[in-house]
């Protein structure tokens, strides 16, 4: 079944019940936002988008924005977002590497090949929102199977060239589905989404709850802390990253008062430290729900919308996902070691755009997809994330597991937040260097004070160098290989200090 005619039951049950509010902005009911994907479908079929051809979308977060996606959906073409960050010459190598039949462009951008461009707002120059203004509205939903591509996502290409995520209509309503059962969507719930929608959490876990439902979103363009806390009084759930709920803190007015109104928080994307858990829980009263999943396999695991949700996990595997701690061979791993996070299930991606080789490495021979995560499984199932296999820092022979270390630091008056990361040293093979955001200097002689008795000596950092924020990507995380890249000389000519 194609994804969209899963939205288009509820959007029909909704009628003209809310949809997308936006605020000091237009707001579309379900009636509204169902006719809009129709003449948007309209549209791309007059420029002879065609079932399975990719269309490349780089637009701002706007309602129109949501219209396309659902379009390119109804007509089974494959949606493939970028980020709105990049730059011309990032974005000619997804014009190589998805080949699309059509570009959606951010008004200005210059073409840069020689597949059809058009922006997306209404403009007077032929816009897709003027060809759908004209178009016929599609009325029929192309066919799909299961296994037929929705959606190519790029992930970061932090370690190499970008890899397209190839995910099906299978893969989106399976997981869809997974989640509002989970975390018990209700037809009262009210979705703040503050998110970017080129990335899998803002796409495809927040909307696709919301719009298997039928339930009203409040839609801003971006999160703004004072925005959000103004919002909170009408709304139930919130999708977040941590920063979101960092700066919520930061807020004089953010309390339990502020919360009243809401049942769940949802994390992910990136680490929630203990001491934000603690912290929210200390005002609010409430304890956030941190998941985990990636572009690759959208959400794997959530702490229990019922039940103790313990900071510093991701909880335990959604109905349906498999997940286990493996070693290098794929043979599980008892509770409690350390191995890699590998997964199989419906959620699963398909593999890698036009990168068989590539996609083959990742699978193993009973198909489950070595996720590239460090993590360890307790006896009740409960999985804890220790770090990326390529931030294994391996110092004289031992490994190191950043997030042990960055767990300590995070603990240190007058440290605001820290990354782990290793470089090279002539000595040890790799040394562990600790980035922090500290409230004033830092001297590495108090961090070998207040972890002398917390970590053993080859765990501690041999360096501490003070940055005034840690380098991140959209959706709030670190970006380590920018950090192994700035001070990967380091130690050039440093001697061996004895740890």
């Amino acid at each position: 079944m194609n994804l969209y005619q899963r939205f288009a039951g509820a959007f029909a049950r909704a009628g003209t019940a809310p949809a997308l509010h936006c605020p000091g902005g237009e707001d579309w009911n379900y009636a509204e936002l169902e006719a809009a994907v129709g003449r948007m479908a309209g549209a791309l079929l007059a420029l002879g988008v065609a079932p399975g051809e990719r269309v490349l979308v780089q637009v701002p977060k706007t309602p129109e924005a949501v219209a396309l996606y659902l379009a390119c959906l109804k007509v089974g073409a494959v949606y493939a977002p970028l980020n709105t960050a990049y730059t011309p010459a990032e974005v000619d190598y997804f014009f190589a590497d998805a080949e699309p039949a059509l570009f959606v462009a951010t008004p200005g951008a210059e073409p840069a090949t020689d597949v059809p461009q058009v922006t997306l707002a209404a403009d007077g120059t032929g816009s897709l929102a003027d060809l759908a203004a004209n178009a016929e509205p599609a009325t029929a939903t192309v066919p799909r199977a299961e296994d037929d591509l929705a959606a190519l996502i790029y992930t970061s290409g932090t370690t190499g060239r970008a890899k397209g995520a190839m995910l099906s209509h299978g893969n989106l309503a399976a997981n869809a589905i997974t989640l509002c059962e989970s975390w018990g969507w209700r037809q009262d719930d009210v979705l703040l989404h503050a998110l970017p929608i080129f990335h899998v959490h803002g796409l495809f876990v927040a909307l696709h709850c919301a719009f298997l439902t039928g339930t009203p979103l409040i839609f801003l363009p971006r999160f703004d802390a004072a925005a959000v806390l103004r919002e909170l009084a009408r709304t139930t759930v919130l999708m977040g990253v941590p920063t979101f709920y960092t700066r919520l803190l930061q807020e004089p007015d953010f309390n339990a008062a502020a919360c009243a109104n809401m049942r769940l928080f949802i994390s992910g994307s990136a680490p929630l430290t203990e001491q934000t858990f603690a912290a929210f829980e200390r005002c609010t009263g409430m304890c956030i729900l941190e998941r985990y999943g990636m572009s690759e396999t959208a959400m794997l695991t959530s702490n229990p919308l019922d039940g103790e949700r313990v900071a510093g996990t991701v909880g335990f595997a959604l109905p349906g996902v498999e997940v286990r701690i493996a070693d290098a061979d794929g043979q599980a791993l008892p509770a409690g070691e350390v191995g890699g996070i590998e997964v199989r299930g419906p959620n699963v991606f398909r593999g890698y755009w036009c990168q068989p080789e590539k996609t083959a490495a990742e699978f193993r021979a009973d198909g489950f997809f070595t996720t590239g995560d460090l993590g360890q499984m307790d006896a009740e199932g409960r999985v804890t994330i220790v770090g990326r296999s390529k931030d294994l820092v391996i110092s004289g022979g031992y490994n190191v597991y950043p997030k042990e270390v960055e767990a300590c630091l995070d603990t240190m008056p007058g440290v605001v937040e820290a990354a782990v990361f290793g470089v090279p040293h002539e000595d040890f093979g790799e040394a562990v260097v600790a980035a922090v955001v500290a409230e004033a200097p830092l001297e590495g002689s108090e961090v070998d004070a207040f972890l002398g008795d917390k970590l053993a000596r080859y765990k501690q950092p041999k360096r501490i160098v003070r940055v005034a924020e840690l380098p991140r990507n959209a959706m709030g995380k670190v970006q380590k290989q920018a950090l192994r890249e700035t001070y990967r000389g380091l130690f050039a000519a440093t001697a061996t200090d004895g740890r």
